[in-house]
């Protein structure tokens, strides 16, 4: 039997719905980051709340909240969100990137990281009993450093031990396909990772490279201009599709910032992806079944854990 692991339980795959499995709504870096950029922290319950709504009236269902221990994670919170939502909300365990994770990691055994992570995903958070659903790890920009190399050893023991997806982040799309050889060489199943930020980095070969490696494919800047336009992302997504690797494909917004929400005065908002991107994939006459496999279905299998 398969389930999906949620703040608040386990749920049937089936209820998930349409997902962004990418996203932030409690957090913050740690010090000196949070006063240097507190763009970045985001602690307000009431404001998360608010933007939760607005992504549900335009249809979504379900996110993944990829706020992981070295970013001020709060699993209580983000139980409360869901209880006042309705929202399905998959946590994390994991860490990010060498600038937050190594002071917390270099003097921990890559066992030691392993055994918290299984915990996490099998008993509870950070002495709760709210359970993570997925694993992150993150690679710098060009570099897998020591610490992160740790980090990844350890994903992928626990993945191996729980079933759980590993969801990365890649600095600026990079390191996709070294990310991918260390997991799958300590023996990660390829349909178990999911390579976030790849439109980040939207070079055809670079792209086709990741996807013949059978991994799934996050496409989670949606909505950030400053990276891509809109027209670039739906040409590289149409060349994967025709490619035949449309259930390799999740799309979200990786919102993580103040300015990137109405609730804060900013935009473009959780329902940015429902409500503008989806109309402009419809105009290139790409069907709702396709969306829906990119939105809801392959999400669903992703986060599957077998039970």
């Amino acid at each position: 039997m398969s389930t999906i692991r949620t703040v608040t339980g386990d749920i049937d795959p089936n209820q998930l719905g349409i997902c962004h499995p990418h996203e932030h709504l409690i957090g913050a870096p740690p010090p000196p980051y949070d006063s240097q950029d507190p763009d970045l922290v985001l602690e307000d319950e009431a404001a998360a709340i608010a933007s939760v709504r607005e992504l549900q009236a335009a249809g979504g269902s379900a996110l993944v909240e990829m706020t992981p221990i070295d970013y001020n994670r709060d699993p209580l919170a983000l139980q409360r969100i869901s209880q006042a939502t309705g929202l399905h909300i998959i946590a994390i365990t994991g860490y990010l990137k060498d600038k937050f994770c190594r002071p917390l990691v270099e003097k921990q055994s890559v066992e030691q990281l392993t055994r918290r992570f299984i915990h996490e995903i099998k008993h509870g958070m950070d002495g709760t009993d709210i359970r993570a659903g997925a694993i992150k790890a993150a690679s710098s920009l060009n570099e897998i450093t020591p610490a992160e190399q740790k980090v990844f050893e350890a994903a992928a023991q626990a993945q191996l031990a729980t079933g759980a997806l590993i969801s990365t982040h890649t600095e600026a799309g990079t390191m996709a396909l070294e990310q991918i050889a260390l997991l799958t060489g300590l023996g990660v199943p390829a349909d178990r990772i999911l390579i976030g930020h790849m439109d980040r980095k939207l070079d055809a070969d670079y792209h086709r490279a990741v996807a013949d490696m059978g991994v799934y494919m996050g496409f989670d800047q949606i909505g950030k201009p400053q990276y891509a336009s809109e027209a670039d992302h739906i040409a590289m997504l149409q060349m994967l599709i025709q490619r035949g690797h449309l259930n390799q494909i999740m799309l979200s917004m990786d919102i993580a910032r103040k300015r990137y929400l109405p609730v804060y005065g900013g935009n473009p908002g959780f329902a940015y992806l429902l409500n503008d991107f989806v109309p402009l994939l419809r105009s290139t006459e790409m069907t709702d079944e396709t969306i829906n496999v990119m939105l809801k279905e392959n999400p669903k299998r992703a986060l599957a854990i077998e039970t």
